[in-house]
């Protein structure tokens, strides 16, 4: 299940960017962002998406997604142009940022690739 974040739940579990200047991952798993809005077309396509990845990957990943409408600092925190964004984050590197709605296939591939997960 892919869980909405605020700003206050984006800082306990992803990265609390006003304590680090440096990018501290503060979850136990990999993780995908995705940054939408609800007015956003492609956002609404990769929704369902997210959901199957969500509950084809179980607890091995987290899927969280941030409403930049509501959440316009944490958007502007990770210069968001367009949407939907996707920031895919590993357990010991530096995440990556998609922008588009990608099809699941590139997800996966992302997923394996970046975050180091196989299903």
């Amino acid at each position: 299940m892919t869980e909405l974040l605020t700003k206050q739940t984006f800082l306990e579990k992803v990265f609390n960017y006003e304590k680090n200047k440096e990018w501290t991952f503060e979850g136990k798993v990999p993780a995908i962002i995705d940054f939408y809005a609800d007015w956003c077309g492609p956002c609404k396509m990769i929704a369902p998406i997210l959901e199957e990845l969500s509950e084809e990957y179980g607890d091995k990943i987290n899927i969280y997604k941030v409403d930049t409408e509501k959440e316009q600092e944490l958007a502007a925190a990770f210069a968001i142009r367009s949407i939907p964004s996707m920031l895919f984050i590993p357990m010991d590197e530096q995440p990556q940022m998609a922008t588009g709605a990608l099809p699941k296939q590139n997800l996966k591939e992302i997923i394996q690739q970046v975050l180091k997960v196989e299903e």
